[in-house]
């Protein structure tokens, strides 16, 4: 298997804005970048040095099958690059039993980036679970994270609002 997220195809143009949003439809559709309708942005990208950065779907855009089948890999909705960050992101729509699923996403998609990637040049590697009905920000147990960053480099926060270093 090998699968190249990012140089993907499903690449949305660079972005500068100080401030836009990441959406999913909910729909088997994939994720994607807005500007203009904030109502419907599950996440919040808050850019304010105005960093190039590149927001990739990987849901129903980059396809990983299971190992010798047919069926499709759980992967998050998509993923936020600059010049040193990786941010993979999970956006949510549900009031419960939401964070467990969102989490397996996310490591899922960790471990495939991992196994087709070189991610040496990124300093700062993060996974967001994101969930527009939920509060503002969620608790994460230093045990958790800790355990995300010992087997993937990645830290891990359930928030709406990511901020671009």
């Amino acid at each position: 298997m090998n699968v190249d997220f990012l140089g993907s195809t499903c690449n949305e143009p660079v972005r500068t804005n100080k401030l836009f949003g990441l959406c999913d439809n909910q729909d088997s559709t994939k994720a994607y970048s807005n500007l203009d309708a904030p109502t419907t942005w599950i996440a919040d990208v808050i850019n304010e040095e105005e960093i190039e950065v590149v927001f990739t779907p990987i849901d129903w855009c980059i396809i990983v099958f299971q190992a010798n089948s047919k069926k499709k890999e759980s992967t998050c909705d998509g993923m936020l690059t600059t010049k040193n960050s990786l941010f993979l992101v999970e956006l949510k729509d549900q009031m419960a039993n939401w964070q467990t699923e969102a989490f397996n996403q996310l490591e899922n998609t960790m471990k495939l980036i991992l196994a087709n990637h070189d991610l040496s040049q990124f300093t700062y590697k993060k996974g967001f679970a994101c969930n527009k009905k939920s509060k503002r920000f969620n608790f994460i147990e230093n045990e958790l994270n800790l355990k995300f960053f010992r087997a993937y480099g990645f830290r891990i926060d359930s928030n709406r609002k990511i901020v671009i270093k």
